[in-house]
């Protein structure tokens, strides 16, 4: 019976990283449609969203089958219950490069970056397609030497999105309003995507250590010496 708990729990995990890897593929897709006005490309994404929403409730049943059928504990619950956290969160970072594919499409012919934005756009991107891809491997390694990668990646993106806050506000801005709500809600679209992976990593560092106020480093520093 243990047996066939563990199994399952290994396929919960496993579900989890097929949903990282798609939302990873999305957010590159997304981001990468937002730079060049692909609307072809952020038509695919927004297609693909559903494949996501469908693979997160599948995870959500099967966790919650777990949870009446093997009743477990401890550790055990803790798996599960963030499993099912996990997946919200993979979800919604999944609807967020939907958004920001569907500003892409919603400006088509015109580019959806704002004049003077395009390097901040760019970059924001990257640390987005960035965290998406630290996040997957860290669910599929346990790794907790990414957490503060990703934690470091999260802290620039939201540096980025205060410098479009910045710009969108200053006397020298120039955009007209539809300009300004565009810049305003990519910059937060991106800005939230690596909020949430943030909190994902926190989820995993959580179930290896107990601690929610856990330091990856001091974590890892402990191990090394162990």
């Amino acid at each position: 019976m243990r047996e066939v708990f563990h199994q399952s729990l290994e396929d919960v995990q496993g579900r989890l990283v097929e949903i990282a890897e798609l939302v990873a593929v999305a957010i590159e897709k997304a981001t990468r449609a937002f730079g060049t006005s692909d609307v072809g490309l952020a038509e695919e994404v927004i297609e693909a969203d559903q494949i996501i929403d469908d693979k997160a409730i599948e995870l959500d049943e099967l966790a919650i089958q777990i949870l009446a059928r093997q009743q477990p504990v401890a550790r055990d619950l803790r798996i599960v219950v963030a499993a099912l956290r996990v997946s919200a969160s993979l979800e919604r970072m999944g609807d967020i490069a939907e958004h920001i594919a569907q500003l892409t499409r919603m400006r088509f012919p015109e580019r959806a970056i704002p004049r003077g934005l395009k390097n901040t756009f760019t970059k924001m991107g990257e640390l987005d397609v960035r965290v998406a891809r630290l996040l997957t491997e860290l669910l599929r390694t346990e790794d907790l030497s990414l957490v503060e990668q990703i934690r470091v990646a999260e802290d620039k993106l939201d540096d980025l999105h205060i410098s479009v806050f910045e710009k969108v506000l200053g006397d020298n801005w120039q955009g007209e309003a539809a300009a300004t709500v565009d810049a305003t809600l990519a910059s937060r679209y991106h800005e939230r995507f690596a909020d949430h992976a943030e909190s994902v990593a926190k989820k995993v560092l959580y179930l290896a250590t107990g601690d929610w106020s856990a330091d990856p480093e001091m974590v890892l520093r402990a191990q090394l010496d162990a």
